[in-house]
């Protein structure tokens, strides 16, 4: 990793060239050993990558994100799957490596974002890895290197221009950063907080217990908050983001999409989701939308759409019958990157099975969320750290 800077085949937009990526000092701690890179890769993989650096110092275990569009469509930890968990993520018919896990948990639980991705792996990529990302519809892939067998079979995908990086796992990021809009240059310390479960100790709520996987959760969630767009709200549950709200300019609608993600990762594992058959001509991509569209509105089992993608007609869960298996979810966690001004997102949080809550705390009206998390027997911390990310 020699070069100073890297040429882009575009900016933001096609229309957007000559554009480069460069490092006034030293070297880039990228190196491109395949494909070409455009603007919007660099930014999804160096934030991907940061997140999963971070994420795996939080938790000691290895870790995959999913990113689009400059924030994680999700993230993971390698925590063993479920058969269940494992047939919902598409990941029921290849071999499962701890790296492979997380990444197979970071894009399971919100396929549709994922879709086209760009990949972050805390670990060398292995093999296993490889071959699960060679299936799925992605851009490109970041990791601090490659196992024996790993690169080649990532220089198979898209025709042979999968754009697959390596980075530099002990290259630190200077401490002071820039960023230039409309001509006006504008500078700030680097965001160098780092997530520990020591943010957890001022609980303020009446309960007073955080559990492991509690706390690994919360680590997941506010690591993946430190890269995404805020406003921002995230929920984790058995160590993956099951539900993120970005980019909202409102807290309670990042809690609602957060949420509503979370309520449709959980009906993806209701046995009838999960017994649904699919012409052997229809691909994970088409099954995924599917199985989203089915859950959203039903369109698909009112009319005869379903013929061309499934062998039956679905049987959809009714809307009470999806309401009494959500309510089977218990246990969720849940941190926000800034305070929470009125106790609805706390309301809506406790709908998706939150249990657990992380957030800065410094609202005029903590009290009240204090009291709304009591009355819905939730476990609270106040970090007092604020985590937008802009």
């Amino acid at each position: 990793m020699a070069e100073k800077e890297i040429s882009l085949r575009y900016g933001m937009n096609p229309h957007q060239k000559p554009a480069r990526a460069y490092v006034t000092d030293g070297v880039l701690p990228l190196r491109v050993l395949n494909g070409a890179p455009g603007f919007i890769n660099i930014l999804d993989l160096l934030n991907g990558w940061a997140l999963v650096r971070e994420l795996k110092a939080a938790t000691g275990l290895a870790a995959a994100a999913s990113f689009k569009h400059v924030s994680p469509a999700g993230a993971a930890v390698a925590v063993a799957m479920s058969s269940e968990v494992a047939v919902a993520s598409f990941a029921d018919d290849v071999e499962l490596t701890p790296l492979a896990t997380a990444y197979a948990r970071a894009r399971g639980a919100d396929r549709l974002s994922s879709f086209g991705d760009a990949v972050a792996l805390s670990d060398p990529c292995d093999q296993a890895t490889a071959r699960f990302i060679r299936r799925e519809v992605s851009d490109c892939v970041i990791a601090p290197g490659y196992e024996s067998g790993a690169l080649e079979i990532l220089k198979e995908k898209s025709g042979g221009r999968y754009l697959v990086i390596e980075t530099d796992p002990d290259w630190t990021p200077p401490e002071i950063e820039t960023r230039m809009v409309q001509g006006i240059v504008m500078e700030q310390p680097r965001n160098a907080f780092q997530a520990t479960p020591e943010m957890l100790k001022n609980i303020v709520t009446a309960k007073k217990e955080f559990n492991e996987s509690a706390v690994r959760d919360l680590m997941v969630a506010t690591v993946a908050l430190k890269y995404t767009q805020s406003n921002s709200v995230a929920f984790a549950y058995d160590g993956q983001i099951i539900g993120l709200g970005a980019g909202q300019q409102s807290r309670v609608h990042c809690t609602r999409l957060a949420g509503a993600k979370a309520d449709t990762w959980f009906l993806r594992q209701h046995p009838r989701i999960l017994g649904l058959e699919f012409h052997d001509s229809v691909g994970r991509a088409e099954r995924n939308n599917a199985i989203e569209q089915l859950l959203s509105d039903s369109q698909l089992q009112d009319d005869d759409a379903w013929k061309a993608v499934f062998t039956r007609r679905p049987d959809v869960p009714t809307a009470s019958e999806k309401s009494a298996w959500i309510a089977r979810f218990r246990g969720v966690s849940l941190s926000s990157d800034a305070f929470f001004p009125f106790r609805d997102s706390i309301d809506r949080a406790a709908r998706s099975g939150v249990e657990f809550v992380l957030q800065p705390g410094g609202s005029v009206r903590d009290e009240g969320i204090i009291e709304a998390c009591n009355e819905h027997g939730m476990v609270m911390a106040i970090s007092g750290v604020r985590l937008f990310h802009h």
